[in-house]
């Protein structure tokens, strides 16, 4: 995790990284093209969770902080679960071409450095469609 913002805790972002695949791992990686409403893959990833947490990892300290980390990741109101979700927006939307991703997702990103790096590469997209 390479950020400057000083106010994130940068461990907390690579655990909840890594903690937010442990539903799809379960459920599959559910993209829009699906038609499965939001409800139902909410539903799906908290069962995916309840059964990881509980059944296999007995409700452990451990496991209750790998559910606490996946809440936080899903309800994304902290600063780290906003620049999570930032970087892991394009996955979720499964473009075969990434244009119209960044065309729609820029103006919706929360986190300062995050935007910055896409407003950055927008132009560097730009720049290269003029020279090709």
């Amino acid at each position: 995790m390479l950020s400057s913002d000083t106010n994130l805790d940068t461990s907390k972002c690579v655990m909840m990284c890594l903690v937010h695949d442990l539903a799809e791992a379960h459920v599959g990686d559910i993209a829009p093209s699906e038609n499965i409403s939001k409800e139902e893959k909410t539903k799906r990833e908290s069962e995916a969770m309840h059964n990881f947490v509980h059944d296999m990892l007995r409700g452990t300290p451990a496991a209750i902080r790998i559910f606490k980390l996946w809440k936080e990741y899903e309800e994304g109101q902290t600063a780290e679960a906003k620049f999570v979700k930032a970087l892991e927006y394009e996955r979720e939307h499964g473009m075969t071409t990434l244009q119209p991703f960044f065309d729609s997702s820029l103006p919706k990103i929360q986190h300062f450095e995050v935007k910055g790096w896409g407003e950055d590469l927008a132009d560097e997209r730009r720049r290269l469609k003029l020279d090709s």
